[in-house]
């Protein structure tokens, strides 16, 4: 590439979400240093999932992309913030 600009300066932390769009438009081995990950550790939580109306829905997912936030991110911080509620989501990797 030209420039000085390679594929892995425009990568950045994505939410599964994004991860999962930006792979429907690009091919893993497009990337040189792309390497397999092993001995991931992990805690499952439970969830409960709620509707919306479409029309709040709409209303929410224009906010959290001027957040550059998902959707689930942002309900789950006002939701959080309303009822007092802290928790912690972890994602252990093992070295």
């Amino acid at each position: 590439m030209s420039g000085g600009v390679t594929k892995k300066s425009k990568m950045k932390e994505m939410t599964i979400a994004e991860a999962s769009d930006f792979f429907d438009e690009h091919d893993i081995f497009e990337f040189d240093e792309v390497r397999e990950v092993k001995d991931i550790k992990f805690r499952l939580q439970k969830k409960k999932y709620v509707g919306l109306d479409m029309k709040l829905f709409k209303k929410i997912r224009s906010k959290a992309k001027k957040l550059h936030k998902s959707e689930d991110l942002l309900i789950q911080e006002w939701l959080m913030e309303k009822v007092g509620y802290h928790c912690q989501q972890t994602v252990e990797k093992s070295s």
